[in-house]
Formats: structure tokens, sequence, C-alpha cells
């Protein structure tokens, strides 16, 4: 990509020299006031929220644009447990959520404990929680309204009245929070699922509430909030962008990816407790020239390792944000992925946008 300037090859080969062209690439956050990568001030006061773990000195912005040092404290008006940077909407089951093909909303899973009906939830709904900030800056994002949601920070939502709109309106039966990513809100996250959980099952309702994000949690916020994913007959969707530790992660999302890793890691457990709708589930963009089938292979060996029933899906790439001069991701490619994925083990594999591959 001209955006990037860089290929595959010199990022894992020459990560030193590539390093002052990855700076450029994302120094467009700049323009939405924003750190050009998580800022790691010696001395400075580190954020707990999300994964990258800023070190902010006075007056210094963490990297999601909602923590700033002030005299001293970190400051936070949005993304607490009050107040949330998000737009949100009503979507009919079946959703295009990565998960439809496994999850209880899409196909009955769990019925009846966790599912209206013993198939598609027909007539009733999702609630699209759409987060305003990111813990990545990915070249290649697909939901690049948050670089304005958070530069204006004009879409700002109470807890308690949005879990109010939810509870009131009987014909939602799950939740899902994506983005942008919601790992940098994770307090208001946790805020409106707790109580959306205890409201639902104080009167036997079905809400499950369901993650879509890169992983890049604070485990402490993690943690509690795959508790209420988990009860709820909900799970948590990790988009495994690039295989564990590689540079491409760096370049092409400006973070390291270890942390999203630990925590898919930390999460099989609750994933083997619930067979009958999968907990953990995962994704990959197959982004042309810089996924390769043996990325796709690390990757699937490393669900593998740690069950074999996880679902993952494989996402037909569609050129946008910096890297709209990229092509679409073959039929060919894809289909090679799937196969290498099933013979690798995976139980649960499929193809998503197929409407996109050429």
């Amino acid at each position: 990509s001209a955006s990037l300037g860089i290929c595959k090859n010199c990022i894992e080969k020459e990560f030193e020299k590539s390093k002052p062209f990855i700076e450029k690439a994302h120094s467009i956050r700049r323009f939405y006031g924003l750190p050009t990568f998580p800022p790691k001030s010696k001395g400075g006061i580190k954020c707990s929220i999300c994964g990258n773990e800023c070190k902010l000195e006075n007056e210094e912005i963490g990297f999601c644009g909602l923590t700033q040092n002030k005299e001293g404290k970190l400051i936070r008006k949005i993304g607490n447990e009050k107040f949330g940077l998000i737009s949100w909407y009503k979507d009919w089951h079946p959703t295009n959520c990565v998960a439809v093909n496994w999850c209880a909303g899409g196909t009955g899973a769990g019925y009846p404990k966790y599912a209206k009906k013993p198939t598609t939830e027909y007539g009733y709904a999702n609630a699209s929680i759409f987060c305003g900030t990111c813990s990545y800056h990915c070249l290649f994002c697909q939901n690049t309204s948050w670089h304005d949601m958070v530069r204006f920070k004009n879409e700002i939502m109470e807890a308690r009245k949005l879990a109010n709109s939810i509870l009131k309106d009987e014909t939602y039966t799950c939740v899902c929070w994506f983005g942008g990513d919601p790992s940098c809100q994770a307090p208001f996250v946790w805020s409106v699922s707790h109580k959306l959980r205890k409201e639902a099952k104080r009167n036997g309702r079905i809400l499950r509430i369901c993650l879509e994000t890169n992983g890049n949690f604070s485990w402490y916020w993690l943690k509690k909030i795959a508790k209420i994913c988990f009860e709820s007959g909900g799970g948590i969707k990790f988009d495994l962008k690039f295989p564990k530790g590689s540079n491409c992660n760096v370049a092409l999302c400006g973070v390291g990816n270890e942390k999203s890793y630990k925590n898919f890691e930390k999460l099989v457990d609750l994933h083997k407790r619930r067979q009958e709708v999968p907990f953990l589930r995962a994704s990959t963009l197959l982004i042309p020239h810089y996924i390769s089938i043996r990325d796709i292979e690390r990757i699937a060996k490393f669900i593998v390792s740690l069950d074999e029933s996880i679902p993952y899906s494989l996402l037909a790439f569609f050129p946008h944000y910096r890297m709209s001069d990229m092509g679409l991701t073959t039929t060919r490619f894809a289909q090679e992925c799937l196969r290498l994925c099933k013979k690798i083990g995976l139980k649960r594999v499929r193809i998503g946008n197929l409407h996109l591959l050429v």
C-alpha cells in the first residue's frame, strides 16, 4: 500500500529500517488529536483501562484520546462507568455478526436457555453499540467513523439511559459491543452490561451480551465483562489480525498483539465450560499481500492448540481507509486458507464476506 510504503517482506525481515515508514503512516492520527503511538513517557502515570497501558506525563493524552494527565491525576470524562462515546442502532436477526453461523441468535444454539427459538431468532433484534475510539489504529480499518467521534466527542451517552432504552424493548435478545473497539471504554461497557444482565436475570429474560474486539483489553476489565458475556449466553470474538508477535501487527495496526493473544488464552477455560453456545470466537481479515497462507497456518494452529471447537472466520477484505489502493481477496486464496484450517483440525471454520471475493 502506498500509505505504508513497505511490503510484508520488509516489515518481517527489515523491521528496524521499516520503522520510519510505519511512524509516517500512523502520524495521520495527529489530525484527530491523537498521539501516533501509545505514549510511554518516563515517569508518567500509567493508565490501566486498555492493554496499551499508556504512561502519561502532565497534559499528555492517551492513545485512545479519552484519558489525560491533568496536574498529576488521570482524568477521564468519557469512557468511564457513567458516560460513553458511542452510537447505537437496532439490527434485526439474522445480523451480519461474524459468529452468526454458531451463535444463539443466528442458529438457536442453546435453546431454550440462551435462545428464544430453536432456529434463527426472526422477529427479534440485536442492540449494536459502536464504540467511538480504538486501542489499535488499523490502516485498513473497515469502520472509520470512530475517528470523527473521538475527534469531536459529540456522541455521548449516559450508561443508565442506554441500559433503560434496551431493557424497555422486549424485541432485543442480544447486545453487541464493537467499534472502534470496546477495550478503550471498558468501564462503560462493563457498567451498561452489568445493568442489563442484572435486570435480565431478575426478570428471566434472554439478553445475551457479546463483544467484537481486537482483544487489546486490560485483563482486569476483560475478566469482569467476560463473566457477564458467559452467563448471558453471549460470546467474545477476537480479531486476530496477524500471528502472535508479528511485526505486521505493529506496522499495520500501530500496536503489538501480545496482550490480545494472552487475553485469548486466558478465556479458553470459559469456552470449555459452555459447549452448547461457543463462547470464544476468532476472525482474520484476508488482506492481500500482507496476510499469507503461512500466517493463517500459524493462527489456526494457535487456536487448535487451545480448543479445536473455537469458531474461526476468514473474512474477505474490502479496500478502505489508508489502504484503499489495495485489491480484493481472491476466491482461490480464501478457499486455500479454508482447506488448510480444516486440515489443521479446526471444527468450525468458514469464509465470511463472500460477496467481496474475486
